[in-house]
């Protein structure tokens, strides 16, 4: 498949581009299956913390589910979806023809739930020697604001934006969000976004009877390095992979600094990093009041 001159122009410009439709009916629902035997025995008492994450604020026998951890590593349905030549043509057209597989996840967003998602640039999270670096978001429910869709500020993904507080990484983004610039993506499931790893995006609570589900996986120009940090890029790295091309043995440098994430503890998630962040803004709004 080939994107059109102004798809590649609106993820140039603008920071996203969305591909509605790119799954077929039968593809969305196969994979929805598997993640529906993935996680059905799973209970926030009893479930394995390496595969999955479940919704807080449940009792012991909850069985809603809010993140599946690298799928396109441990199930192969995924790996050959992430290495499939129909989207691998697209990533090509953004990043060139060596390209490296960073990470994978499900995100699910259960009916009348669902765990919000503040401001953030996913670059801030894992600093590479250049931006070329695309996330890819495959909804897997039809998609809207009541459910709690992506949203994007356009044309915000070309500086980073602070996410410290008190030289600590919060996992979002600490400075004022001018949030009347967002776009709200909303899509039929088998829709596929393409998002620059700058651009910032959000995603409400779904407030709807409708589940919303998402299948994200990263990619990145091959001479697109880790920056080191720790333990941190150890693990991340063990499910990176030449997914086409070829490997490349010089890093590519785009940017003259990058701020280097200090975590103030270890978290398991993204939600876990932003829960902390919300509370000691809160606390420290109460303190300046």
């Amino acid at each position: 498949m080939k994107l059109s001159p102004q798809q590649i122009a609106q993820y140039n410009e603008e920071g996203y581009a969305v591909l509605h439709e790119f799954l077929s009916r039968n593809a969305v629902d196969a994979i929805l299956a598997e993640i529906k035997d993935l996680t059905a025995a799973a209970t926030v008492a009893n479930h394995d913390s390496t595969r999955l994450e479940m919704e807080p604020n449940q009792g012991p026998e909850g069985r809603k589910v809010r993140r599946l951890y690298e799928p396109c590593t441990h199930y192969a349905s995924f790996r050959a979806l992430s290495e499939s030549k129909e989207l691998l043509d697209v990533i090509e057209q953004l990043l060139g023809p060596n390209i490296y597989f960073h990470l994978s996840k499900v995100n699910m967003k259960p009916a009348k739930l669902g765990s919000v998602v503040d401001w953030h640039q996913d670059l801030t999270y894992y600093p590479l020697t250049n931006t070329d670096s695309v996330t890819v978001l495959f909804y897997l429910d039809d998609a809207d604001a009541s459910n709690g869709c992506l949203q994007v500020i356009p044309r915000a993904h070309h500086r980073v934006m602070d996410h410290t507080l008190k030289g600590y990484f919060q996992g979002c983004v600490t400075e004022n969000v001018d949030a009347s610039k967002a776009v709200y993506l909303e899509a039929k499931a088998g829709s596929m976004i393409l998002m620059h790893c700058l651009t910032p995006h959000s995603s409400a609570p779904n407030l709807s009877p409708h589940p919303r589900t998402t299948l994200i996986m990263s990619y990145r120009a091959a001479d697109a390095f880790p920056i080191h940090l720790n333990v941190r890029s150890d693990a991340q790295e063990t499910h990176a992979r030449l997914a086409r091309g070829q490997e490349q043995s010089e890093a590519r440098f785009s940017l003259k600094s990058f701020p280097m994430p200090r975590f103030p503890r270890d978290t398991k998630s993204l939600y876990e990093l932003q829960e902390m962040a919300r509370k000691e803004l809160a606390a420290r709004k109460q303190r300046d009041s």
